[in-house]
């Protein structure tokens, strides 16, 4: 699908060729910055997926493209475009205004887009390319454009009756790639300035008691508008609400904001300026909160009016703060990796770089082992091994060797395996990593066959994680497995994505700072839902968060308690209050 598309934005740069604006200039695709990295654009196509909010005019017949203000009398074209190509088109205004809270960001797009490679006298469908950042999720769009407005719906399927017509076609919005969202606009006429409002969700980075936002906000040179040059508004908003009475200490910036508000646990900046270029770098901006033990707090909120649940909200939440020394558990490790068919060739060799680095990163007192399976398995080891130099170039060598792709998919046999592995810990965090790209018929029953385990095994249960690869695997079973097994989730749904993913998995899942975390006011309350039901460890390398509703009333002062890593007790007041500037239904979605 994406190469489809980069055909057709080729297609529709050339095709633009056709739109004269005198002598000043006319649209071209952009020059090359150096011949080695036009090679290596041309091989991954990369150069023309979208990294910013961009419109396109999806263009069927090459005859209607032309000047809307100066038309200039072309030849006829013979023939139609099929597939239909892609030209992109002139931006006039950008803005974007981002809001961050806890770990999630909220961005708003505003921006203005003419239509200037089209007749005045006919019109053409204009599609919009979202690309997102971290687990981006659309939360709406909004278009206004020759009298006409259009926005986004979300209908349940329970709601919607025969009776009802949908406005849209199903296949006008979709994604082209992770991460990157597209949706069709019909008949926008030639010559026409619209304004469009974009808003969605994501996630920020976590590393080293870092947070990091990354918004796609580098443009091309090609949808700058025609002409002689004039200045052109750009505008970013940022504003930084931690959830934390703590300081907020900005580390680094994409653009030259200017701090417009500083208070305890809160920032704002601002970036405004006149540019003969549209921005060509995407917002970045990392901050720190400051402290160097962990940090806690619980932030409560009522429902809005139109909410159809009115329990009350909460959100719990710890930071494991930005001390590097903290004792992390030492580990004892299984690595489940899917070897069947649909694994052979990039799948499996991805999957075999990103486990050699996972290896690498164990210490010489922790243990672990490997299994291979389709449907059969096949184990490095019969018991679980120390990581020592020695035993890991063996494990490197096993590997090369036994990762043979082949066979079916049988994910309870190497599970039950692994169960059987961890089943005596002392001071310890059993792990499983759970990887594959296959689903099975069996995966309700794996579900409540891990249950019993975690039932049985108490709170040293083996955690389990889990990364899915690629789109036809049954990621919403993996982040059950993952639920159940009080572990993380991942995925990567593109191949060249499998090895930073799968590291960030491990580095997450795997250096735990405290275990077996309570809170001990929720037996207190009327009722309470959380989400997830059983409280995660508390990794050094991410933000522990846990939201829900409740009825009732919570004590003035809480505690979360939980087990170090030197099996000590540890114990935190949480600071109660009331979130009247975070919007705690959105989230803790």
């Amino acid at each position: 699908m994406a190469e489809e598309f980069v055909k057709s934005v080729e297609d529709g740069l050339k095709l633009s060729k056709r739109v004269y604006f005198g002598k000043d200039r006319s649209v071209v695709p952009p020059k090359p910055i150096s011949m080695e990295k036009s090679e290596q654009q041309s091989q991954s196509h990369h150069h023309l997926i979208p990294t910013a909010p961009i419109f396109y005019a999806v263009i069927s017949d090459p005859g209607i493209v032309d000047n809307p203000d100066c038309p200039s009398y072309q030849p006829h074209v013979h023939g139609r475009c099929d597939p239909p190509v892609l030209i992109p088109l002139q931006m006039n205004n950008i803005s974007v205004e981002v809001d961050c809270y806890l770990d999630t960001a909220f961005v708003t797009l505003t921006g203005s887009w003419r239509v200037h490679c089209v007749m005045g006298s006919r019109s053409c469908d204009c599609r919009l390319v979202i690309p997102m950042g971290e687990q981006g999720s659309i939360l709406g769009v909004e278009v206004d454009v020759s009298r006409r407005s259009f926005s986004t719906q979300l209908v349940t399927m329970e709601g919607q009756t025969d009776t009802d017509k949908p406005q849209t076609k199903q296949e006008d919005g979709w994604f082209l790639k992770p991460q990157i969202y597209t949706l069709t606009i019909p008949q926008v006429d030639g010559g026409s300035n619209f304004s469009v409002k974009v808003s969605w969700s994501q996630k920020l980075l976590y590393d080293a008691g870092q947070l990091t936002l990354n918004v796609p906000f580098d443009f091309p040179e090609y949808v700058s508008p025609a002409g002689k040059k004039f200045a052109k508004r750009e505008k970013i908003q940022l504003n930084v609400n931690s959830g934390t009475a703590s300081e907020v200490l900005c580390k680094t910036t994409s653009h030259p904001f200017k701090e417009t508000r500083r208070q305890v646990g809160k920032l704002g900046f601002l970036y405004e300026a006149d540019v003969l270029t549209w921005s060509s770098t995407n917002i970045s901006f990392s901050y720190m909160v400051s402290s160097s033990d962990t940090l806690g707090g619980l932030l409560l909120q009522s429902p809005s009016v139109h909410d159809l649940d009115q329990r009350d909200i909460f959100c719990m939440f710890l930071f494991p703060g930005n001390n590097n020394s903290k004792k992390v558990f030492r580990k004892q490790v299984v690595f489940l990796v899917d070897s069947s068919e649909s694994m052979r060739g990039t799948p499996l060799e991805n999957v075999r770089n990103a486990l050699n680095a996972a290896l690498s990163k164990l210490n010489p007192e922790d243990s672990f082992n490997i299994i291979a399976f389709n449907g059969e398995t096949y184990l490095f080891s019969s018991s679980l091994e120390l990581a020592t130099k020695e035993t890991i170039e063996r494990a490197l060598q096993w590997i090369s060797i036994n990762f043979i792709a082949g066979g079916g998919t049988n994910i309870l046999l190497p599970l039950n395996q692994a169960m059987e592995m961890l089943s005596n810990t002392s001071d310890t965090v059993p792990l499983i990593f759970l990887i594959t790209d296959g689903s099975v018929e069996d995966e309700r029953h794996i579900c409540d066959v891990m249950k019993k385990h975690m039932e049985n095994k108490g709170p040293i249960s083996p955690r389990i994680s889990t990364f899915g690869i690629g789109k036809f695997c049954n990621h919403y079973f993996l982040q059950m497995l993952a639920l159940i097994g009080r572990g993380y989730y991942d995925a990567a749904l593109e191949l060249d994505a499998i090895e930073v993913r799968m590291q960030r998995l491990f580095t997450a899942a795997s250096n735990i700072i405290l275990t077996n975390i309570t809170i001990d006011c929720f037996e207190h309350l009327e009722a309470f839902e959380a989400y997830p039901s059983h409280i995660p460890d508390l990794s050094s390398g991410c933000p522990l968060i846990v939201s829900g509703r409740y009825q009732g009333k919570f004590p003035d002062a809480l505690k979360a308690r939980g087990t170090k890593a030197d099996l000590s007790n540890f114990v935190i007041d949480l600071k109660l209050q009331r979130a009247k500037d975070i919007p705690l239904e959105k989230v803790s979605c």
